[in-house]
């Protein structure tokens, strides 16, 4: 595998919540979305948009209920089909799989701080950072990722600056929140890496 690929790297299973639909062609290979229901500890479920070529299954298999298990990376687009442009994550497969039992959700990645971290303290008293990470990818593109960070980690992160180089392991995560527009409050669906661990990377780990 090469660097670009092992800066962004997920394992996910789930349950398929949804069906396959067409999302978007290019150099004549077409691409679709589902969302799959991934388990947490707590037995809460995150529900994560997945995206996967027309090369990697037939259509007929993704069906609503069966487990799969996804291994691919964690991309990011802008849509700007809307008054304001608006960050878009969703999981790349690589390689997908059917009928398995495990509970994966985890991500590795290595990339750079480009938003100042955001450092807070919840009325509770629990010690959040929120990150946004720009990771590499081929044809000199780059993936930004919203990453949230908890604890002691969360003081950590806090004292990072913009152009910081980490590295990142932790799962994807959707939230729920909810927004006011000119029609009332909507409810819109976050997604984010919650951080389990975290490591500024040196200069001397820079040097081939």
């Amino acid at each position: 595998m090469d660097n670009v690929n092992e800066n962004n790297r997920i394992e996910i299973s789930g349950r398929i919540e949804s069906d396959c639909v067409f999302s978007h062609k290019i150099y004549g290979e077409g691409f679709y979305n589902f969302n799959i229901a991934v388990k947490r500890l707590s037995g809460s479920e995150d529900i994560i948009p997945i995206t996967v070529s027309e090369r990697l299954f037939d259509k007929g298999d993704i069906l609503v209920g069966r487990n799969v298990k996804i291994e691919g990376q964690v991309r990011s687009y802008n849509n700007c089909t809307g008054p304001k442009s608006k960050l878009i994550i969703s999981v790349f497969a690589r390689e997908l799989f059917y009928d398995n039992g495990e509970n994966d959700n985890k991500i590795e990645i290595n990339g750079f701080i480009c938003r100042e971290p955001v450092y807070r303290v919840t009325p509770m008293g629990r010690e959040i950072t929120d990150l946004l990470v720009a990771v590499n990818r081929a044809y000199n593109k780059s993936d930004y990722i919203p990453c949230i960070v908890w604890g002691r980690n969360a003081r950590f992160a806090g004292r990072l600056a913009v152009g910081d180089n980490i590295k990142i392991t932790g799962r994807i995560q959707s939230r729920k929140y909810q927004k006011k527009t000119q029609d009332g409050i909507e409810e819109k669906t976050a997604y984010e890496i919650s951080v389990s661990r975290i490591e500024k990377v040196s200069t001397a780990d820079n040097v081939e």
